[in-house]
């Protein structure tokens, strides 16, 4: 039966709510169910391959902001704060683990006493370079369902959500 439309769970949610309460407009519970039930196939993804790179999301996230933030690999503890968004006590436990971990070191900032900068190690660059590419192929394999041009579509349209939630600037 080639004509028939795809159906998810979200469809056999909305059926019931829309025969128990024919009133109400459930387009925006499909379209934020759908968004809700992706990010838990994501996250359990992320999650995966992050366990198999000895790694949580968390650590991750501290290892890519640090690379991608260029040479020296080094950013303040705001800096990182304001990139993961999380509380200060949540970034000293990111950057504890990491360090113990030898990935990442602290040390002193050179024009503010009060300041610490957090540096990727030899270590912690060679395993980002080396984890990256896979994280970028697993979230390949997510989206691999989407057309490029329904991918651009997709990403412009959850772009203009976050713009209009005031989510415009990382730092």
């Amino acid at each position: 039966m080639p004509d028939e439309p795809l159906r998810d769970a979200v469809d056999d949610i909305v059926d019931q709510w829309n025969a128990a309460r024919p009133d109400l407009d459930t387009a925006p519970m499909a379209l934020v169910g759908r968004l809700n039930r992706f990010h838990a196939h994501v996250d359990a993804a992320l999650r995966e391959y992050f366990a198999e790179n000895g790694l949580d999301f968390s650590e991750f996230d501290v290892l890519a902001t640090l690379r991608r933030s260029g040479e020296p690999y080094e950013l303040n503890a705001r800096a990182l704060l304001k990139s993961a968004m999380v509380t200060s006590g949540a970034i000293t436990n990111r950057v504890d683990k990491l360090a113990a971990k030898g990935l990442v070191e602290r040390r002193p900032c050179p024009t503010d006493r009060r300041a610490v900068l957090i540096r990727l190690t030899p270590a912690g660059k060679e395993l980002i370079d080396a984890v990256a590419p896979g994280h970028i192929r697993n979230e390949e394999r997510l989206v691999a369902a989407l057309t490029p041009a329904e991918r651009d579509q997709l990403s412009g349209l959850l772009r203009k959500l976050l713009v209009s939630r005031g989510d415009t600037r990382l730092l």
